[in-house]
């Protein structure tokens, strides 16, 4: 493991005022290239992300045999004839390459063993890996998690599978994106409490009809994909919108303006939920084209949602939370306890630390704010715990994260983007004093 990198968030000097480009998604990212993978030919990837994520998946990839060149932010994937089996894959903590790789790995032809970072190895995996022994797969596991090893073959039946996706929509999105190369297709169906993040879901869905693959859903937890080939050809990424939401919240919180282009129309990003989110908030949302601006009011209102499809907003709407002028509930996220980190556990943990008094539901959290205070935030080796005490640290002097490194794994470039947000936003101030 990396060595821890202290960072102290950075104060708004004034209203923010800048342009943020954000880089592509990783969602969209990771499922191009297995999609690619797939492929009955070469396909090219512009805009991916390139963070941890998706350079564990292209390391995962490439260990299967497929051939993927890089040029700058166009990558060039060639997929096998028939996929490898490795020594071994590492998934670090993506829950994209632990759930999606594995069934490539099922019809590979030999055995392949996962593994990953500890905190990856409490990661929910019993529903993936029953789907995959049910389709046919050989899998030795010592309990529901990493470590476990695939013996696959190139002719995987598929069939009729039955699953429990609750604590995960990426179980039913990494049985999907293969199902068309299972020998008798996938007849997948979910039993058990409601599917989380269901955006994401859609998303793998019209990412296969958009490649020619045959996939019905005669009831919303039923998918029916058809034997058959992927066709290769050109994916142009999204920018990442989970990542823009601690931006366009910037905006927010200190009563600025933040624009963020690429910004698309539609979108099966569950990301995208946070332009409605903030207008919930009391913030000015407004999209010009394709440039989502948001601007920031006097002050942030109590909210009530259900983030149930958009879990991954959770961190940061938490901080406006404990922002806002009174009491504000959050339902419908009991499965991100599962996630890189408990995060209900380290919100409520880092938002008591601040001085908010919070305190954890079933599936949630209430927040009533107090006022709030330095302190060290712990970032739990969680990407979006990160970007959420960078949040707060905006308005609040010395939030100390313990640890900014690990944002790497879906945005590298994070802190520079953050600090040239700011830098950008005083000198538009001076700007404006001059004129």
């Amino acid at each position: 493991m990396p060595e821890p990198q202290p960072w102290t968030a950075p104060l708004a000097p004034v209203p923010l005022n800048a342009t943020v480009t954000i880089p592509g998604s990783k969602s969209e990212t990771n499922r191009a290239l297995i999609l690619a993978a797939l492929a009955d030919g070469p396909s090219v990837i512009t805009g991916g992300l390139d963070a941890r994520d998706t350079q564990l998946m292209r390391q995962a990839l490439r260990a299967l045999g497929v051939r993927i060149e890089e040029n700058g932010d166009r990558w060039e994937v060639t997929p096998p004839e028939v996929f490898a089996a490795a020594e071994e894959i590492d998934c670090g903590l993506a829950g994209t390459v632990m759930r999606f790789v594995p069934p490539l790995a099922a019809l590979a032809a030999g055995t392949t063993r996962f593994d990953g970072d500890e905190g990856a190895r409490i990661r929910p995996m019993a529903g993936l890996l029953d789907g995959l022994i049910a389709a046919g797969a050989s899998i030795d596991r010592g309990a529901n998690g990493l470590p476990f090893t695939i013996t696959g073959r190139p002719d995987l039946p598929g069939g009729q599978v039955v699953i429990d996706s609750s604590a995960s929509s990426q179980f039913v999105s990494g049985l999907l994106l293969a199902g068309t190369r299972f020998a008798d297709g996938l007849d997948l169906r979910h039993e058990g409490p409601s599917v989380p993040s269901r955006p994401n879901i859609d998303m793998t869905v019209q990412m296969l009809r958009d490649r020619g693959v045959r996939i019905e859903q005669p009831e919303p937890d039923h998918w029916i994909v058809s034997p058959g080939t992927i066709a290769g050809g050109e994916f142009v990424i999204e920018p990442d919108l989970a990542n823009a939401a601690p931006f366009l919240a910037a905006a927010a919180v200190t009563g600025g303006r933040i624009s963020v282009p690429r910004w698309p129309a539609k979108s099966n990003q569950p990301g995208a939920a946070i332009a409605d989110l903030l207008a919930l908030f009391g913030a000015e949302v407004s999209l010009d084209g394709d440039v989502l601006t948001v601007r920031g009011t006097d002050k942030l209102e109590a909210v009530d949602l259900d983030l149930h499809d958009a879990s991954e907003l959770t961190t940061v709407v938490a901080v406006l939370a404990a922002l806002a002028d009174h009491t504000s509930h959050i339902h419908g996220v009991a499965h991100i306890r599962g996630h890189e980190t408990d995060r209900l556990a380290a919100l409520e943990t880092d938002l008591d630390g601040v001085g908010a008094d919070v305190r954890q539901t079933d599936d949630g959290l209430v927040i009533r704010p107090k006022l709030l205070r330095s302190n060290t935030w712990l970032t739990f080796a969680d990407h979006r715990m990160v970007t959420a005490g960078a949040l707060l640290g905006l308005v609040i002097d010395d939030i100390e994260l313990d640890d900014v490194g690990c944002v790497a794994k879906t945005m590298p470039d994070f802190v520079d983007l953050w600090t040239t947000m700011l830098a950008d936003s005083v000198a538009a101030e001076e700007e404006a004093g001059r004129a």
